[in-house]
């Protein structure tokens, strides 16, 4: 039993540093914009919704 006590911290050493590397090639958006956006496609919805009537 204490041989697989032991590999659970070596195998997530590998992806809490691949989770941790920050790409220089990735899109960065922030929150804010997320929530904005959703919140005015959800608006979009509703004046859709009431003019469809």
């Amino acid at each position: 039993m204490s041989s697989s006590d032991g590999g659970g911290l070596m195998s997530s050493a590998g992806l809490v540093r691949y989770f941790d590397a920050e790409d220089q090639n990735t899109i960065r958006v922030d929150p804010r914009t997320i929530v904005a956006f959703g919140v005015l496609f959800g608006v979009l919805m509703l004046v859709l919704n009431a003019t469809a009537i």
